[in-house]
């Protein structure tokens, strides 16, 4: 019997549903999903095994004019997902009319691979704007095949899976048939406690804000972690503690509960909080958080 394996990479502006939908087909929570824009800063792959065929989804962040150098970075883990691609999901949300890179744009209307652009959240429409959007984006893409999805109702999305699957390339599998992702435990950790500082405050706090998880310890029955919460500016980290820690307190609270679910054992975790001036900015910070590789 033959075997399909192939890179399928998720790319489009920041908030249309990209995590969502690739949460959907893998079935784990790999990309935390906020409703603030620039969640996702990294590309995240989430590998889906079948008996004959291998899916790598690749989730990327939103589209954006970096103004910085980690959002800089951040575009460059874009610019991978076309070199890579055997099929290119291009995501759209209903009433969007354009891509915030027009450079981008060109590089998926003239793409070699595959197109697939999904019209995310039709359950916010009516029939009549449905269609208008459709006809619209036929125009805008037209070596795109188009397909209507909620990914958060999962409508349509067995659909565009299914879609995938016939085309995807014969191949061996890229990856053992039983991994789940190309991340370590200490990434999800990290993505995890940064979801409840998405969550949790506002204003500049959660861009200023980058995890290390620096122990990760696992016995039988529990794992111990011990996390840094790095921030730019002394406020900040103020603002991040709390009134005597309480704020710090309920981000570990609710990482732990989430934590727990993910590895199926009791967690310890330990956050403290660290001020690291413009590490935004900075090349080394930059590559030790794995954004510059």
């Amino acid at each position: 019997m033959s075997h399909k394996a192939g890179f399928v990479n998720i790319i489009g502006n920041p908030n249309v549903g990209k995590s969502t939908l690739m949460n959907a087909f893998v079935g784990e929570r790999l990309s935390i999903i906020t409703s603030k824009a620039q969640t996702t800063r990294h590309r995240i792959l989430g590998i889906v095994n079948g008996e004959d065929f291998q899916m790598i989804l690749s989730d990327t962040p939103g589209i954006i004019k970096p103004a910085y150098e980690m959002q800089e970075s951040m575009m460059n883990f874009v610019k991978s997902a076309f070199e890579d691609a055997d099929v290119l999901i291009y995501m759209v949300e209903i009433g969007e009319q354009e891509l915030k890179d027009e450079a981008f744009f060109n590089k998926i209307i003239h793409a070699k691979i595959p197109v697939l652009l999904l019209l995310n959240k039709i359950d916010n429409s009516n029939q009549a704007q449905l269609e208008e959007q459709v006809a619209f984006w036929t125009a805008k893409v037209p070596n795109a095949e188009i397909f209507p999805i909620s990914a958060l109702k999962n409508f349509n999305v067995p659909e565009v899976f299914g879609r995938i699957i016939e085309l995807l390339p014969e191949s061996p599998a890229y990856y053992p048939k039983d991994q789940l992702t190309d991340k370590p435990e200490r990434f999800f950790v990290n993505e995890t406690i940064r979801e409840k500082i998405l969550l949790n405050y506002s204003k500049e706090i959660p861009y200023a804000v980058e995890i290390v998880t620096e122990e990760f310890f696992e016995d039988e029955n529990i794992i111990r972690i011990r996390s840094l919460i790095m921030v730019e500016r002394d406020t900040q980290k103020g603002i991040v503690i709390g009134h005597k820690g309480a704020a710090l307190k309920k981000v570990g609270m609710e990482a732990r509960a989430d934590l727990e679910k993910f590895f199926g054992k009791q967690i310890h975790i330990e956050l403290y909080v660290k001020v690291n001036k413009n590490w935004r900015s900075n090349a080394n910070m930059l590559k030790r958080f794995g954004y510059n590789q």
